[in-house]
């Protein structure tokens, strides 16, 4: 259950993440209670999942998925760049989450 609620806490980082673009500096309302909203929502239930999961592999994890979402949200919604080395860095990230989920008793 730890990590399924790690896995929404990191894609809540995304929606954070992204959201701050939209927020204009904070000066546009409803973008800006979404993003707040999902970064208190974030952080609690980081600190659920850390209840059971090591502080470090928990914390790597949650930034590794919204690092990752936000670069593919990037690419998606705001036409960054999507070239070969980003996406096998991308992918590297992905690989290192799935060993530390692997690795952890």
């Amino acid at each position: 259950m730890s990590w399924l609620i790690l896995l929404i806490a990191g894609l809540l980082e995304v929606v954070w993440a992204v959201g701050l673009k939209y927020t204009h500096g904070f000066t546009r309302l409803l973008p800006s209670l979404i993003t707040i909203a999902s970064m208190i929502i974030s952080i609690v239930l980081l600190s659920f999942a850390m209840k059971t999961l090591p502080t470090g592999t928990a914390y790597a994890v949650w930034t590794g998925i919204g690092a990752v979402g936000a670069a593919i949200a990037g690419i998606v919604l705001l036409g960054e760049s999507a070239s070969l080395a980003r996406i096998a860095s991308l992918a590297l990230i992905v690989v290192g989450i799935v060993g530390l989920k692997f690795s952890t008793h």
